[in-house]
C-alpha cells in the first residue's frame, strides 16, 4: 500500500509535477507531496532511494546535487528534513528525522574569502561573463540505523552518527558521533550514555 500513483504523482497532491525519474521507492512509502522532491537535479540513477514502509511529510526538502546521491533505510521518518547530498548522504533504518533538521555533505560555499567573492559571482542568476565556481569540498554524511534527530539540528559534512544515538533538538553535530549515545550543544558533546536494546 502506498500513495504514489503508476504515473508517479502523489495521491490528492497539490503540486503538479510528479516524482523525478531517479527517485525510488519501497513497499509502503508515503510521500505527503511531491513537491519535496522539487530541488532534486541528480545525474545518478537512481539518485534517491527509499527503503520500505518510510514517510516523508510536507517539510522535507531533497536537494540532491547532480552528483549527489541519497539513501534511507525501512521504517524511517522524516518530518520537515533538509537533506543536501553533493556526493553521498546514508541514512539508516528505522530512523527519526525532525523539524528544520539540516544534513548536508557539503559546505556548499568556499571559506577562503576570496573564493567565496569568485563563489557569488559564478552563482548569481543574471550577469554575463561570470567566472566558474571554485571547487567545494564534500564529505559523506552517514547516519546509522535507529538514529533520533531532534528538531534543528544541524548535521555537517564527513560526519557519521552510531546506531541507536540521539541528537538533541538545536545541536551542531561537527564530528562522529558513537553508538548509543546522546548529544547535545554547538557543538555537539555527549551528554549521556544509553543502553544497547538488545539483540
Amino acid at each position: 500500500m502506498t500513495n504514489i500513483l503508476p504515473d508517479r504523482t502523489v495521491e490528492q497532491d497539490w503540486f503538479i509535477k510528479p516524482i523525478p525519474n531517479g527517485v525510488e521507492w519501497g513497499d509502503g512509502c508515503y510521500f505527503e507531496t511531491a513537491q519535496i522532491f522539487r530541488l532534486y537535479r541528480s545525474r545518478q540513477n537512481p539518485g534517491l532511494v527509499f527503503g520500505t514502509d518510510c514517510s516523508c511529510y510536507s517539510g522535507c526538502s531533497f536537494s540532491i546535487g547532480r552528483e549527489g546521491k541519497c539513501t534511507i533505510g525501512n521504517y524511517t521518518l522524516l518530518n520537515g528534513a533538509l537533506i543536501m547530498a553533493e556526493e553521498l548522504i546514508e541514512i539508516g533504518n528505522y530512523c527519526i528525522i525532525s523539524w528544520n533538521v539540516g544534513i548536508a555533505d557539503s559546505d556548499f560555499h568556499p571559506i577562503d574569502p576570496a573564493l567565496r567573492i569568485q563563489d557569488a559571482m559564478a552563482i548569481a542568476p543574471y550577469g554575463e561573463n561570470r567566472p566558474p565556481r571554485p571547487p567545494i569540498a564534500t564529505a559523506p554524511v552517514r547516519i546509522k540505523d535507529n538514529v533520533w534527530i531532534g528538531m534543528g539540528a544541524v548535521i555537517l559534512k564527513g560526519v557519521t552518527i552510531g546506531e541507536n544515538s540521539v541528537v538533541a533538538a538545536g545541536a551542531i553535530v561537527t564530528k562522529d558521533v558513537p553508538p548509543n549515545v546522546v548529544v547535545a550543544g554547538n557543538p555537539a558533546k555527549i551528554v549521556k550514555e544509553l543502553e544497547a536494546p538488545a539483540k
